[in-house]
């Protein structure tokens, strides 16, 4: 009974302890991260570049060029990435400047090496990278430009609001958001030290001098996690980052199912855990005691804890409709649901759209 009795008391603390960083980070963050309103005046952004590399993104273009095209950018390119769909028809219809991927060299991932030669194509000041499946409302752009212009950063991202809509696609994305919300305060992307930075590749905005100085997205030519890496390199190099929650303004819809999230999850995984395949087990283990042990074995205190960090995560993006709050009873499950997700992190294998990604040190990529 003494021994069952001192574990309870440690895992109390363990989990206890978590909840307290998140939950604490989650009130930084609410009082300081920064969020777009909707309120943007009007803009002269001619010296924008909207660059979209696309590969197989025939189901969201038509949905999503439309706002691209309409945010008043200097240029909007798409980069055709050796898709088999109606990719680089949709766009060339929608009145997009459509350029052609070139063959993938050795040592380069595919995204990377779409957003280079886009990086190369831009004739803009001020470069905005987003994937194809986030969706801008009008007038977006501008008010991101003007903030990104007054902060001095260097690289800027946006976050988007997840656009969660099919049951299975809110069992895992949200996740997102609560990473980013109650691990990192948002204070701390002002310490020089680039192991202080996130980012996110769905939307990067750069100053072209400090992209070139890097050597575009060479600088993470063979990164899985390569939105992270190249934040980590702006700060190597003495540049400044930001990040501002798009909220309604700047949305996404990552995947559409819950086998595409496990499969589009775990080519990162590993990468966030600074690719050691010994901390999986650890995290996964940190996870379940948290969220699911509490429930397991009527720990109320930390269940109600549990449920409020995603509560707050949901209303600090601004997530509130009835189905949106709902994704909060899942809290308990989670870690379970991610079982897959570590099991296919931890290969040395992962496919991403067609292409095969080693996972190691000299990473390299097979069609």
């Amino acid at each position: 009974m003494r021994g069952r009795s001192c574990w309870t008391r440690a895992a109390q603390l363990v989990a206890g302890g978590f909840l307290a960083v998140k939950l604490g980070t989650l009130l930084v963050n609410a009082l300081t991260f920064p969020r777009l309103r909707g309120q943007s005046a009007p803009a002269d952004l001619s010296d924008v570049s909207l660059l979209i590399p696309a590969r197989n993104e025939a189901r969201n273009l038509p949905h999503t060029l439309p706002g691209f095209l309409a945010q008043g950018a200097g240029e909007v390119l798409v980069l055709d990435d050796h898709s088999d769909d109606e990719t680089a028809a949709l766009a060339r219809g929608a009145g997009a400047a459509v350029l052609s991927g070139q063959p993938l060299p050795p040592g380069w991932h595919g995204k990377p090496w779409a957003c280079q030669q886009l990086g190369a194509a831009a004739q803009g000041d001020v470069l905005v990278f987003t994937d194809a499946d986030v969706t801008w409302e009008p007038g977006a752009l501008a008010e991101a430009a003007a903030y990104f212009r007054t902060s001095g950063a260097h690289l800027m991202t946006v976050w988007p609001q997840q656009d969660n809509r099919a049951p299975g696609e809110r069992i895992l994305t949200p996740m997102v958001d609560d990473v980013l919300l109650s691990l990192l305060p948002w204070p701390l992307l002002a310490v020089p030290t680039p192991e202080a930075s996130a980012a996110n590749g769905q939307v990067m905005m750069f100053r072209r001098k400090c992209y070139e100085r890097l050597g575009g997205h060479a600088a993470v030519r063979a990164e899985l996690l390569e939105d992270v890496m190249f934040a980590r390199a702006v700060k190597g190099a003495g540049g400044r980052l930001t990040l501002i929650l798009g909220g309604p303004q700047v949305r996404v819809r990552m995947y559409r199912s819950y086998a595409e999230s496990v499969t589009g999850f775990s080519k990162g995984l590993l990468s966030f855990h600074a690719g050691q395949r010994a901390l999986l087990p650890p995290s996964l283990a940190l996870h379940l005691l948290t969220y699911t042990w509490p429930w397991l074995s009527g720990q109320r205190l930390l269940m109600a804890a549990g449920l409020l960090e995603g509560l707050a995560v949901r209303i600090l993006t601004r997530r509130t409709r009835p189905a949106d709050l709902a994704e909060v009873l899942l809290t308990p499950l989670l870690p379970l649901l991610a079982l897959p997700v570590y099991a296919q992190a931890a290969r040395r294998e992962v496919v991403w759209k067609g292409r095969v990604y080693s996972q190691g040190s000299a990473a390299q990529e097979a069609e």
